[in-house]
């Protein structure tokens, strides 16, 4: 019966959620659009990740995750 209960307490809360709008949207990314193209730029430019990363203002895993080393060599390849 509680189990029941906390089920359709959850059904409720997901319905007020998604008519006010606010479900699935989740945390914000670090990385915007700009960010990513500043990164690139500086990529291209021979800066190493480290340095990106700190610029950004995000962590060098953020970094990474954003841009495996396939793509970083990328980048470096074309400047």
């Amino acid at each position: 019966m509680e189990r029941e209960l906390i089920r359709e307490r959850t059904i409720a809360g997901l319905a007020a959620a998604r008519r006010k709008g606010s479900i699935g949207s989740g945390r914000k990314p670090v990385l915007t659009p700009d960010k990513v193209d500043t990164a690139r730029k500086l990529l291209a430019a021979g800066d190493k990740p480290a340095k990106v990363a700190r610029v950004l203002q995000v962590g060098l895993s953020t970094f990474y995750r954003h841009f495996p080393a396939s793509e970083r060599a990328d980048v470096t390849d074309a400047g």
